[in-house]
C-alpha cells in the first residue's frame, strides 16, 4: 500500500492508519483507493479485528476540498460511498481509536466503524451545509441510522460538530477517554473483541450489517436529484472558497 494509509497486521489485532497529518487527514482519491483496497479483502485466519487510527492531532477533516474540483471528486460520492460500505461490510469488527476531530467524511468513517473510542477532546460533525452540500442518502442513512432522528437534525441541519463527551452520553459512540488514558482504553476495547470467539465475532458482524439495509430499498432519485444540484451549484463554490479563505460564506441558492 502507499504512504498515505499505513497497515500494521499484527496477528489478531490490525492497524490501520491515516498517514497524512500535514492536510490534516483529508481524503483524497488515492486514500480512498487505498482504504477501499484494505477493507475489500477477506480477513486472515488469525485476525479478530482491525481498528482505524490517525497521526497528527485531526482524525480525519473528511473529503480534501483543495483537490475536490481537480481530482473528479466533485460530481459524486461514489468513492467515499465504496470505501465506507468496504468497512461496514468488513467480515469482522472495526474500531475507530478517534484522537482528533473526525468532521465530515471523517465522522462518516468512524459511525461506520462498529465500536468508536474518542478522546475527550474530539468533535463529531456534519459541516456540508455551511459549505453549500449536502449529503448523499448513503452517508445519510448512516447518521440517521446511528443518531437517531433528532440528533441526525441537529448533527445535519445545523452542521455544528457535537463533543464526543456528548456523543457517548447520548449512546452514540461506545467510550470517552482522557488524552492520558485513550491509548489503554483503546486497548482495553481492542484485546477484549479479539478475545471473543471468531466465528460468533463473523456471524455477530453478519447479523448486524444485514439488518441494517432495510432503507436500502426505499425509493429516492427525488432525493438524488436535490442532492446532485446541491454539489453543482455555485453556492458549493462559494462555500468551499469561504471554508478555505476562513470567511463567512454569502449563498445565493443558486
Amino acid at each position: 500500500m502507499g504512504e498515505l494509509v499505513r497497515v500494521d497486521d499484527g496477528g489478531a489485532v490490525r492497524t490501520v492508519t491515516l498517514a497524512r497529518p500535514e492536510r490534516r487527514n483529508a481524503l483524497n482519491a488515492p486514500m480512498l483507493e487505498e482504504l477501499t483496497a484494505m477493507f475489500a479483502v477477506d480477513p486472515p485466519a488469525a485476525e479478530r479485528v482491525t481498528v482505524i487510527r490517525a497521526e497528527g492531532p485531526v482524525f480525519c477533516a473528511g473529503v480534501d476540498l483543495k483537490e475536490r474540483d481537480s481530482n473528479g471528486m466533485a460530481g459524486s460520492a461514489i468513492g467515499i460511498e465504496t470505501m465506507l460500505d468496504a468497512v461496514q461490510n468488513y467480515p469482522l469488527p472495526v474500531v475507530a481509536a478517534v484522537e482528533g476531530d473526525a468532521i465530515a467524511g471523517g465522522n462518516e468513517l468512524a459511525l461506520h466503524s462498529d465500536l468508536v473510542v474518542a478522546v475527550s477532546t474530539a468533535r463529531f460533525g456534519m459541516s456540508l451545509a455551511q459549505i453549500g452540500l449536502a449529503p448523499s442518502w448513503f452517508l445519510a442513512k448512516k447518521i440517521l441510522e446511528v443518531c437517531g432522528p433528532v440528533i441526525a437534525r441537529e448533527m445535519l441541519l445545523l452542521g455544528d460538530p457535537l463533543s464526543s463527551t456528548r456523543m457517548a452520553h447520548l449512546g452514540l459512540i461506545h467510550r470517552v477517554a482522557e488524552p492520558d488514558d485513550f491509548d489503554a482504553a483503546v486497548a482495553a476495547v481492542v484485546n477484549r473483541v479479539a478475545a471473543n470467539a471468531p466465528l460468533s465475532l463473523r456471524a455477530m458482524k453478519g447479523v448486524l450489517t444485514r439488518q441494517m439495509t432495510f432503507r436500502d430499498g426505499i425509493s429516492h432519485d427525488d432525493v438524488d436529484a436535490m442532492v446532485d444540484a446541491a454539489r453543482a451549484s455555485s453556492d458549493v463554490k462559494e462555500g468551499i472558497a469561504a471554508r478555505l479563505d476562513r470567511r463567512t460564506a454569502e449563498f445565493k441558492g443558486q
